[in-house]
C-alpha cells in the first residue's frame, strides 16, 4: 500500500506542475523595428544598386554610350550617342526619337565619371566658402 501512496503522490506532483513552459512574451516594440530595419536596408541596397550602373544589372554596354545631351524644351533633348565608332546626333521628344545627323568628325570621348556640370558647379561652391 505504501508503494502505491508513493506513485500516487508522484502522480499528483506531476499534474501540478506545468509539462511545457509558458510561451515567451513578444516584444513588440523589438519586433517593429528589427522589421522596419530590413526594409530601410532593402531599399537603400536597391538604391545603392541603381546608382552604381553595374553593366550586369543595366544590360550591359552593347557598344551603345550616351555622350552628351542637351535639354531643348521642356521634355525634349539633343542627344550624342557613340555607337561603335561613330558619333550620332539624335533628336528625343516624348513622342518621337530621331536621326538628325551623323558626325564626320567625332568629338573626343570625356573619361571622367559622373556629371561635369555637377562637378563644375559643386568646385564653385566650395571655392566661395
Amino acid at each position: 500500500m505504501k508503494g502505491k501512496k508513493i506513485i500516487l503522490a508522484t502522480a499528483l506532483a506531476a499534474l501540478g506542475s506545468p509539462v511545457f513552459a509558458a510561451a515567451p512574451e513578444i516584444d513588440m516594440g523589438a519586433t517593429f523595428g528589427s522589421l522596419l530595419l530590413v526594409l530601410v536596408l532593402i531599399v537603400f541596397l536597391a538604391w545603392l544598386l541603381r546608382r552604381m550602373k553595374l553593366p550586369g544589372v543595366t544590360g550591359g554596354d552593347n557598344g551603345l554610350q550616351v555622350i552628351r545631351q542637351v535639354v531643348v524644351g521642356q521634355r525634349e533633348r539633343i542627344v550624342l550617342v557613340q555607337v561603335g565608332e561613330e558619333q550620332l546626333l539624335i533628336g528625343v521628344t516624348p513622342q518621337n526619337i530621331s536621326m538628325l545627323t551623323k558626325l564626320d568628325k567625332p568629338l573626343p570621348v570625356e573619361t571622367r565619371t559622373g556629371n561635369g556640370e555637377f562637378a563644375q558647379q559643386l568646385s564653385k561652391l566650395l571655392k566661395k566658402q
